[in-house]
């Protein structure tokens, strides 16, 4: 990803791009693929009626990781108490999906790496957000 060339870019970053959040940005954009992947996997899997939660967790965890990734990639004006919210919203649905997909990762090898992404991606949202306060 160019997350970091693009928002240095921006005229009203001023050479503070806030690498921080440009971490975050990258990791959920990564999440949200994971997550999409791992549920289509789930899906595709013999078990797949026992994977009903984690297949609507890795849904639920794409759509507010690709929104928050686009929160995030914004530059002009200021909506820092929203993006603080949605930087926290997304540490929980991130952290919230990975244990679920620690449950199956023993017998799923996409749950497994997803479950390590998820976390990643709550770690990232977190130290963002303390940039914020």
């Amino acid at each position: 990803m160019h997350a970091h060339e693009m928002i240095s870019s921006h005229p009203n970053v001023n050479g503070d791009p806030n690498d921080a959040l440009i971490a975050c940005v990258e990791e959920c954009y990564a999440c949200a693929q994971a997550c999409t992947s791992c549920a289509d996997s789930c899906v595709g899997e013999d078990t797949s009626p026992n994977l009903t939660q984690c297949i609507r967790l890795n849904l639920d965890c794409a759509d507010v990781c690709a929104a928050t990734g686009a929160l995030a990639s914004r530059r002009s004006g200021a909506n820092g108490q929203t993006l603080r919210m949605m930087l926290e919203a997304c540490a929980a649905a991130c952290r919230i999906c990975g244990e679920e997909c620690h449950r199956h990762a023993s017998h799923h090898e996409h749950c497994r790496l997803c479950a390590q992404i998820c976390l990643r991606c709550a770690q990232a949202c977190d130290q963002a957000r303390r940039t914020f306060a």
